[in-house]
């Protein structure tokens, strides 16, 4: 017969082994998180920028967002101009943050924007998925900041990881990479 202190490291073995198995099994952000389209435009000495972000989403995802899971959404933008003889010069490195979550008493995908604290609710994961996805007119520079001769260069990068999740969960998941998602940069020329 085993004892205790013998017994506990072998079954301790046995749910970290069916944990990652399950883990792995599936990943929850299924699909290719990719910058579609962007542009920006100065208006009034402000520079807007738009652009489309395809997110994954997945039947795993929107279970896993009505077990609590949060979901936070990151688009970072930096504005550089390049120096022959120098590092380049960077006016702008922003991030906007949004973080998705799903309210049970109402049914509904709420999404927040942690910088202005703005809130909107969707009835479905795919509404909400399109919605963060969608950036429109968001300020990024004043004219003041692109000051020098030479083109400025725009970068842009989508990202998605798990946030805020129950306690149950967390000690299941803390080792799992498949809730981090970034897409390439998507970089062009600032018109100006």
């Amino acid at each position: 017969m085993l004892s205790l202190r013998k017994a506990l490291p072998i079954v301790a073995a046995v749910m970290a082994w069916a944990t990652v198995g399950l883990a792995q099994a599936e990943d929850p952000l299924d699909g290719e998180l990719e910058i579609r389209s962007a542009y920006a435009v100065p208006s009034r000495g402000v520079i807007m920028l738009s652009a489309r972000v395809a997110y994954p989403g997945s039947d795993l995802l929107s279970a896993s967002l009505r077990d609590g899971v949060t979901l936070s959404f990151d688009l970072e933008c930096i504005l550089t101009r390049h120096r022959r003889f120098w590092f380049d010069a960077e006016a702008v490195d922003l991030v906007r943050h949004r973080e998705l979550t799903y309210h049970v008493v109402t049914d509904r995908y709420l999404l927040r924007d942690v910088d202005t604290g703005t809130q909107e609710s969707f009835p479905t994961l795919e509404a909400a998925l399109a919605s963060v996805g969608a950036v429109e007119e968001w300020p990024i520079a004043v004219d003041s900041q692109l000051h020098g001769d030479g083109q400025w260069q725009i970068a842009l990068r989508a990202g998605v990881r798990r946030g805020h999740m129950p306690d149950a969960l967390r000690a299941l998941m803390f080792w799992s990479n498949a809730w981090h998602r970034t897409s390439d940069w998507y970089t062009w020329t600032l018109v100006r």
